[in-house]
């Protein structure tokens, strides 16, 4: 009970350090950490049905006990060391409270790192962003 209580207050305190980014935008700071263009689409369009841009998002308890963060919704089981000390394999080696600052670089490189190790299927929002999407250009 006392960790669903520190997950609501998570939840409802993250709006108050986060930011909501647009897709041109998270397109563009992407790019500038050397994320490659042909894969903008793909990211913008999962964050855009994972966090609506939104990097302080924390979702709500999954199946397993575990929670998503960030612009990418990054699993804490697998990914990042939750706030509660719960049991984590940490694959991208930082707390999840790093998942929701408006400074993506941590949010992109562990996503990536996602990406690199279970593909694009990873995220459940991926049904949305496969196949043709719109072009990316007119951020640039």
């Amino acid at each position: 009970m006392k960790a669903f209580i520190v997950l609501v207050a998570l939840a409802l305190a993250a709006p108050a350090f986060g930011r909501t980014m647009d897709r041109c935008s998270l397109a563009r700071e992407m790019s500038d950490l050397g994320v490659p263009r042909d894969q903008l689409a793909r990211w913008t369009c999962i964050a855009e049905h994972e966090s609506s841009y939104r990097t302080g998002v924390v979702g709500p308890e999954n199946y397993n006990g575990s929670n998503d963060y960030g612009i990418f919704q990054i699993n804490d089981y697998y990914w990042c060391a939750p706030p509660s000390g719960r049991f984590s394999y940490n694959e991208c080696g930082l707390s999840c409270n790093n998942l929701l600052t408006d400074d993506i670089t941590n949010s992109v490189r562990c996503a990536q790192k996602v990406l690199s190790q279970q593909g694009w299927s990873a995220w459940s929002t991926w049904k949305y962003c496969d196949g043709s999407l719109p072009s990316i250009n007119d951020c640039f």
